[in-house]
């Protein structure tokens, strides 16, 4: 505030210095200032400045306030600058499982002030209009305004059943024969929507229409429906890879599954960064880099 800035200095010439202001400017603003108050609240010679009674009873009053101002603004700053501060990432839970929990406890030494609220959810979410400062998808559904950071290198479906579910049922040779079967199938809680039976033949993509005996929200339910033989599966292949290489999941129609836009971070801008969400990019972005040197 110009008042203050005079009154501390005791001269126009230092105070416009301290503002970034002309004298001429700032003496002109004092006087709309005194004039909008009806009170003179400086003392004016040719050789100093000093507040009058009533400018001396505003700059007591003022005070306080301007110094809680000036010390909020600090700590904002110091957000900008020193990684502190609460971060809230929305995921499924896929991606908390491939890219955030291998590499948090490296972080969390790292950054001992920065605080994670992760939160799973498997459905298409505007994470900034929900409150968040960062979220993880698959590449393919990220909105086009964002900014987007690949984490994982391209992923797979697979489909998958246990051997004892194809031991009484004849085993799929192309999509279209899943017709015939007990289907395990992801829905949207918010939506309601089914996620599609999409496929990758010689004549390009084919959705397919499948008998869903259960729907679920969460992948893991649907994994332990095809581990218990209660039908056939469309998941991510890290997440039954090693279900398939113990023998509990058999794997069908490998070749109808091509690879789809790995995990990326995402968030809406780069100007005024906050310390901790750069930090945490940066982190994800190069691991090996930080935990070499930590």
């Amino acid at each position: 505030m110009a008042f203050m800035a005079i009154a501390e200095e005791r001269s126009f010439r230092g105070a416009a210095r301290r503002l970034g202001m002309s004298p001429s400017a700032l003496s002109h603003s004092m006087r709309s200032l005194e004039q909008r108050l009806g009170a003179r609240l400086l003392h004016r010679t040719t050789r100093s400045v000093a507040p009058t009674e009533a400018g001396q009873a505003l700059l007591e009053r003022l005070g306080p306030p301007i110094a809680e101002v000036g010390d909020a603004v600090r700590d904002v700053g110091a957000f900008q600058q020193q990684p502190r501060g609460l971060l809230r990432i929305n995921m499924p839970r896929t991606a908390a499982q491939l890219t955030v929990m291998p590499r948090l406890t490296a972080f969390r030494a790292a950054y001992p002030d920065i605080r994670l609220d992760l939160v799973i959810d498997d459905s298409i979410t505007d994470v900034i209009a929900k409150g968040f400062d960062l979220g993880i998808r698959s590449g393919a559904i990220v909105q086009q305004d964002m900014i987007a950071v690949p984490l994982t290198a391209d992923l797979r479906m697979a489909v998958v059943a246990a051997p004892s579910y194809f031991a009484e049922r004849q085993l799929p040779r192309t999509p279209a024969d899943l017709s015939g079967h007990d289907c395990l199938t992801y829905r949207w809680y918010e939506s309601g929507a089914l996620h599609p039976w999409r496929f990758d033949g010689p004549d390009g993509p084919l959705d397919v229409i499948v008998d869903s005996v259960m729907t679920a929200n969460d992948t893991n339910l649907l994994l332990d429906g095809a581990l218990q033989g209660c039908g056939v599966a469309l998941l991510l292949e890290s997440l039954v890879q090693e279900h398939i290489a113990a023998g509990a999941l058999q794997r069908v129609l490998a070749d109808w599954c091509k690879p789809i836009s790995g995990f990326h971070l995402y968030y809406p801008s780069r100007r005024h960064m906050p310390a901790a969400m750069r930090a945490f990019i940066d982190w994800m972005r190069f691991p090996s880099q930080f935990i070499a040197h930590s």
